[in-house]
C-alpha cells in the first residue's frame, strides 16, 4: 500500500512539473533546454539598457523632451509636411505600413520599426549607421525622405527651439547672417545646396554640423524611450518558468505548437533570437528583388558607408572614445557573406507590421513563411535558407505563434 501511495505521489509530482519537463504528450511540456530558450526570448530577459558612449545626452530627459518635439515636427522637411513620425507612426508601431517609405518622395526600402533599437549596434536594413543619433540624421538630408538641408534645420532650431536647445547643449551660434549661412546648404547631391556649402568657411560648416549632430542626439534620446511592451507570449513564458498552471490558459494549442516549431524544426531562432527576436546581424535569405527598383546588395553597400560616415562612433561628433567603438573597428566589411544580406528586424508586433522584408516583398505572414519553407535560390550571393518541408498546418501554427508577440494594449 505504501508503494502505491508513493507511486501516486510521484505521478502527481511529475504532472505538476509537466509544464517544463517530461509529459511530452502535453501541449505545454518543455524540456530543460527548451525552457532555457524560452527564457532568452522572454521580455523579462531584456538586459538593462546601457548608455550609448557616442551620445552623452542619450539619457538626458531634457534632450528626450526636445527630441520628441523634433520627431513630430513637419517643419524639418523641404515641403513642411514630413516628420520622423511620418514613416514611424506611433499608431502603427512606429512604422508606416507601406512597402517602401514615403517622404517627399519614395524610398527603395521599407521603414523599419523603432521599438528597442537602442539595443541595436547597426541601424537601417544594411547597417549603414551605427547609432540611433546617426541614423536620425540620414533621412533629414535624404532627397526622398525629409529633403531638407543643414542650414535650414539649424535656423529652425534657432527660431523655434533656441531656449530648449541651449538648456541642453549650450549657447547656439547666430545663424541669421545669410551671407555666411545660406539656405539651402549641405553636403548633399543637390547642386545648389552643395555649392553653397562649399562656399561657406570651414568654421561655419563646423558650427552648423555640430548643431545638426546635436539634433540627432536629442531625437535619439527620445527614441531610446521607445521599447516593446509585454505580449501574451511573455505572459506565457513567465508562467512556464514559474511552473504556474495558469500557462495552460494563456496560449492555445496551435500557438504553443507554433512556438515549438519556431524554436525547433523551423529554425527561426537562427536569426530571430534574444528578447527582441533579432540577432542584429545580416543575412541573405534569398528575398526576391522588386521589379523596376535599383539593384540592392544590402550589407555590401552598408558596410563601407558606415565606415565612411561622418557621424559614426569614431567621428569627431561622437562622444565615444576609440576603445568604445569595437563594433565599428572590428566589423566584417567585405566578402561574399555580405552580398544581399539584410538585418532581421525585431519580430515583436510583427503581425501588425505588414508588408514584410526590406522592400515590402511579401504582403502577408503566409507569404513570408512560404518563402522560408521553400527556400528558393538567392538572386545574388548565397541564401542561408534550407528547405523546411513544413506542412500547411505547421505554417499556420507558426503564424498563430507570431501573433502572440503583439504588445498587450493597456
Amino acid at each position: 500500500m505504501l508503494k502505491k501511495h508513493l507511486l501516486l505521489a510521484g505521478i502527481a509530482l511529475m504532472l505538476s512539473a509537466g509544464i517544463l519537463f517530461g509529459c511530452s504528450n502535453q501541449p505545454t511540456a518543455w524540456t530543460e533546454a527548451e525552457a532555457e530558450i524560452l527564457r532568452t526570448l522572454w521580455i523579462g530577459s531584456l538586459p538593462e539598457l546601457q548608455p550609448d558612449p557616442s551620445n552623452q545626452y542619450g539619457d538626458d530627459t531634457q534632450a528626450a523632451s526636445l527630441g520628441e518635439k523634433l520627431f513630430f515636427d513637419t517643419r524639418f522637411s523641404s515641403n513642411g509636411e514630413v516628420a520622423c513620425a511620418t514613416c514611424h507612426d506611433p499608431e502603427k508601431n512606429f512604422q508606416d505600413g507601406l512597402p517602401r517609405a514615403q517622404g517627399v518622395g519614395t524610398t527603395n526600402r521599407r521603414a523599419m520599426p523603432i521599438a528597442g533599437t537602442a539595443y541595436n549596434p547597426w541601424l537601417f536594413w544594411d547597417g549603414r549607421k551605427d547609432s540611433q543619433w546617426a541614423q536620425a540624421l540620414g533621412p533629414l538630408e535624404s532627397p526622398v525622405e525629409h529633403g531638407g538641408t543643414r542650414t535650414q534645420y539649424v535656423k529652425l532650431i534657432q527660431t523655434y527651439y533656441k531656449d530648449e536647445y541651449e538648456a541642453i547643449f549650450g549657447a547656439l551660434p547666430d545663424f541669421s547672417d545669410v551671407s555666411r549661412f545660406p539656405e539651402p546648404a549641405a553636403p548633399v547631391s543637390d547642386e545648389i545646396a552643395a555649392a553653397n556649402w562649399e562656399a561657406m568657411s570651414v568654421e561655419d560648416r563646423e558650427a552648423v554640423t555640430q548643431v545638426y549632430a546635436n539634433m540627432g542626439k536629442a531625437i535619439a534620446a527620445y527614441e531610446r524611450t521607445i521599447m516593446p511592451g509585454q505580449s501574451r507570449f511573455d505572459q506565457y513564458v513567465k508562467a512556464v518558468l514559474a511552473n504556474d498552471t495558469a500557462a495552460e490558459t494563456i496560449l492555445t494549442d496551435d500557438e504553443i505548437a507554433g512556438l515549438k516549431l519556431f524554436i525547433g524544426d523551423a529554425n527561426c531562432t537562427r536569426c530571430h533570437n534574444g528578447a527582441l527576436f533579432t540577432d542584429n546581424d545580416f543575412h541573405n535569405t534569398g528575398v526576391p528583388p522588386i521589379e523596376n527598383l535599383p539593384e540592392d546588395t544590402g550589407r555590401t553597400l552598408g558596410a563601407p558607408q558606415v565606415l565612411a560616415d561622418e557621424f559614426n562612433c569614431l567621428s569627431k561628433y561622437s562622444d565615444a572614445s576609440p576603445e568604445d567603438c569595437s563594433e565599428l573597428k572590428f566589423m566584417l566589411s567585405e566578402g561574399e557573406a555580405l552580398m544581399r544580406a539584410f538585418k532581421p528586424p525585431s519580430l515583436r508586433d510583427v503581425a501588425l507590421r505588414a508588408p514584410y522584408m526590406h522592400a515590402g516583398q511579401f504582403t502577408t505572414l503566409e507569404g513570408v513563411l512560404n518563402h522560408y519553407n521553400e527556400a528558393p535560390a538567392a538572386p545574388m550571393g548565397h541564401t542561408e535558407l534550407e528547405q523546411l518541408f513544413l506542412s500547411e498546418e505547421q505554417l499556420k501554427q507558426i503564424i498563430a505563434f507570431l501573433k502572440t508577440l503583439s504588445t498587450i494594449k493597456k
